[in-house]
């Protein structure tokens, strides 16, 4: 089985080793929220599977302002869409 950063790579192209653990990231959608936006790209870089079923990553506030969110260029935005896509592959749903 592939790591969720591979599976991201393949899919977007982004690549979460671009995170430097900045927090600059952090979203202000707290309502819901159980993993911070910074916490979610490294569990990604962990292959922390907890991701694929955090209400983070199916929060559609923290989605919206994702896309810009990384001052280092990563497209945090397109990386959860791949991050659902592969939940859903899997049978995970919110």
């Amino acid at each position: 089985m592939q790591t969720l950063r591979n599976i991201v790579k393949n899919a977007t192209g982004q690549d979460v080793r671009l995170c430097q653990a900045c927090l600059d990231c952090e979203t202000s959608c707290p309502e819901g929220l159980d993993i911070p936006l910074g916490s979610l790209v490294q569990m990604v870089t962990f292959n922390d599977e907890e991701v694929l079923t955090s209400r983070t990553l199916w929060s559609d506030c923290v989605l919206e302002n994702a896309r810009f969110a990384c001052k280092r260029g990563l497209n945090i935005q397109v990386l959860m869409l791949a991050l659902r896509e592969e939940a859903k592959r899997r049978g995970i749903v919110p």
